[in-house]
């Protein structure tokens, strides 16, 4: 017991001094994985800009924009993208809200939150104001509504690269157009990998918490190993996960008779299959099959690289939703449209 104790505190301490080193970015690789997974997985249609060396190392670069960001001390940004980078599922329920019927709204679903929130305080855990200058403990994170968000900025990104290219575009527009959606494709990255992370949909993020009745670990350095000492000292590799990844498939954008948005329903769906994993994480654990000292962790590897894997799956299946799923933009057609009637009249100099 004393060395499964030392071992761990040695483990979480080095995991805590590589979050903070610029040099030792570990979370940053697993969320590369995702994205290269993601466009391993794009049909052979899906336009070639995106795979040119260039534009894909741009697209796994920006896995990790949002961890960027909070980097720094301002409290808007760590209030605002915080609260992107996961949804405690269970905090829903605290609150009387079922997210397979929940608002696809985010501050629709944030109102109703909040009143169920008040409703029911006793199901909620004590907030400590030392540890909430930011004011996130309050929420239950927004992880879904943001990936569903990022699918809309990407869809209107695609729409208006359509437009330049059949109206009249500039080589320099056409060019800008592309660079946005490498930008959104490679952001948007994030968020569905922290979905498909499961201690990102959990309240037990950081260990077991409330009652506990199996005995799993209250290890709070478990998300930390999780997302990136046990890739590190796995050797998981981009080339292995992107080998097995499943071809991306267009998502339902049918209406709903509920109203809500299609796109976000899958994701939310997504979230709770990731969050059905959790209890299975923590029986490794408790096995002695997940945590640093163990001996063989061949099965928490491939636990790994069966989310990493799931990530970009979905990840590339929402880049090809938004990208078939283009429409006009018939503003911008209008405004190019103008542009050119405008150059033909102009007299000749």
């Amino acid at each position: 017991m004393l060395f499964r104790f030392c071992s761990r505190f040695a483990a979480t301490v080095t995991l805590g001094l590589l979050m903070f080193s610029p040099l030792a970015a570990w979370d940053y690789t697993g969320h590369r994985i995702v994205n290269q997974a993601a466009l391993a997985s794009l049909p052979a249609d899906f336009p070639e800009f995106v795979r040119a060396p260039a534009a894909a190392e741009r697209i796994a670069f920006l896995a990790g924009e949002p961890d960027r960001w909070r980097n720094v001390p301002d409290l808007p940004i760590k209030h605002a993208n915080g609260l992107d980078h996961y949804c405690d599922l269970e905090h829903l329920a605290g609150a009387g809200v079922d997210p397979r019927t929940v608002s696809s709204l985010r501050f629709e679903f944030a109102l109703t939150f909040a009143a169920g929130r008040a409703a029911h305080p006793e199901k909620f855990p004590p907030i400590d104001p030392a540890k909430n200058a930011d004011r996130s403990r309050e929420w239950a994170g927004f992880a879904p509504w943001a990936a569903a968000e990022y699918y809309g900025k990407l869809k209107s990104a695609f729409s208006y690269l359509k437009a330049y290219q059949e109206h009249g575009g500039t080589p320099v527009e056409i060019e800008n157009a592309r660079a946005n959606i490498l930008y959104l494709m490679g952001v948007m990255g994030h968020v569905v990998g922290d979905l498909a992370q499961p201690l990102h949909t959990t309240m037990h993020h950081h260990g077991w918490v409330g009652e506990n009745p199996h005995g799993y670990s209250t290890w709070t350095g478990i998300h930390a190993w999780l997302d990136g000492g046990l890739i590190a000292q796995t050797g998981v590799t981009a080339g292995e996960v992107c080998a097995q990844v499943r071809p991306a498939h267009a998502l339902s954008v049918q209406p709903r008779a509920d109203g809500r948005d299609p796109v976000f329903v899958q994701v939310m769906d997504y979230a709770l299959a990731q969050n059905a994993r959790v209890e299975p994480l923590y029986q490794l654990e408790k096995a002695g099959k997940l945590a640093p000292e163990a001996a063989d962790l061949s099965e928490a590897r491939t636990f790994i690289c069966e989310q990493l894997q799931v990530g970009g799956e979905m990840l590339g299946s929402i880049w090809l939703t938004a990208w078939r799923n283009t429409i006009p933009d018939v503003y911008l057609q209008g405004e190019l449209l103008r542009r050119q009637q405008a150059a033909a009249t102009a007299p000749a100099r």
